[in-house]
């Protein structure tokens, strides 16, 4: 779908998910992704006034079947979509993972040309389909000079949220996104994008030649009530590149988890996070066995703010650029884990 050649020129790169997705049936259920992101385009009123837009699919995978190098390979296709003219990038996915690939994306993304991701939370046939919504708004959001310098931001529901603190707080609604303890970012008010505050954002890693083929091992373990540390004593050190942990209240654990927190951070970076869904992992309140002094003290580091998937990704991310020590992960966190 091409416009006049005097509008700014959008790329539009379309991995599947519900925006994407139709159904067979009389019923409009057991929906699949089928669109190509030409057709994702053509269906958005008013979008070829705004822009010339350069659509390419570049996947048709419902987003719990994303992986980290689809996303890395993605990363890549936007940046040379910039580096060929384009003012800006939209990213059209699945919900259900949209919150973490945003944020690999992110750690990555070294331009100051905006990179958007949206998607919907009803099919294209659903009455009511916010996905031509949603992509206007990412599409505003990418021609909007503010929202260059802002790295990745992710549009919903006529908002825009930071990549970093963004999550799916909701299986159904389609204002399905929220950032607990910050908020949005900015807002799309009748056509317009407006921000609320200035743009600020942490300096992107950077990959070398070659690192981007590689797939780190980080799993993410759940504690829960009588949490023994069975899942965490199971996984062996030489098999992992490091561990997220997901703990109660300001990151804490078990007594005995903690005895395997221990164990594994003794050879592999071990990070804690909260399971709460909003405010930072603590670091000098608590003293029992399994508290955040505790767990600091037999070598795991604090997520900070970050929440448990998003902390998962920057372990992921700097594992992808080699070995990492336990002042790599310190320093890290402290800098990307904080607001």
């Amino acid at each position: 779908m091409m416009g006049p050649m005097s509008l700014p020129t959008v790329a539009i790169g379309a991995l599947g998910g519900t925006i994407a997705s139709t159904s067979s049936a009389t019923d409009g259920s057991e929906i699949v992704p089928t669109l190509s992101a030409e057709r994702l385009a053509a269906a958005v009123p008013g979008l070829g006034e705004l822009a010339s837009v350069r659509a390419e699919t570049l996947a048709q995978l419902p987003s719990p079947s994303l992986d980290e190098p689809t996303i890395v390979r993605t990363l890549a296709w936007a940046q040379a979509a910039v580096d060929a003219g384009a003012q800006g990038v939209v990213i059209t996915q699945g919900t259900d993972t949209l919150e973490e690939s945003s944020y690999l994306l992110d750690l990555f993304w070294d331009r100051p040309e905006p990179l958007v991701v949206t998607g919907a939370m009803r099919s294209p046939q659903a009455a009511g389909a916010d996905g031509p919504a949603n992509l206007l708004t990412a599409v505003r959001c990418v021609l909007e000079p503010d929202s260059r310098g802002r790295g990745v931001l992710v549009a919903f529901d006529d908002e825009l949220h930071q990549a970093r603190w963004v999550a799916k707080t909701d299986s159904m609604s389609t204002s399905a996104f929220r950032s607990a303890g910050f908020g949005p970012i900015g807002r799309c008010v009748e056509g317009e994008v407006v921000y609320g505050v200035p743009a600020d954002r942490v300096p992107a890693l950077s990959l070398s030649a070659g690192q981007e083929a590689g797939d780190p091992r980080v799993p993410l373990v759940a504690t829960y009530l009588g949490d023994d540390g069975y899942v965490l004593e199971a996984i062996r050190a030489e098999d992992v590149d490091g561990v997220v942990i997901a703990g109660f209240g300001a990151g804490h654990v078990s007594a005995r988890m903690a005895e395997a927190v221990g164990r594994l951070a003794g050879q592999v970076p071990v990070v804690f996070a909260s399971r709460t869904g909003s405010g930072p992992t603590g670091r000098a309140m608590y003293g029992y066995p399994g508290s955040e002094i505790d767990l600091l003290a037999r070598g795991a580091v604090g997520a900070g703010w970050l929440l448990p998937v998003k902390a998962r990704l920057l372990l992921w991310a700097m594992a992808l650029r080699g070995p990492v020590t336990r002042a790599d992960v310190v320093r890290e966190f402290e800098v990307r884990g904080r607001p």
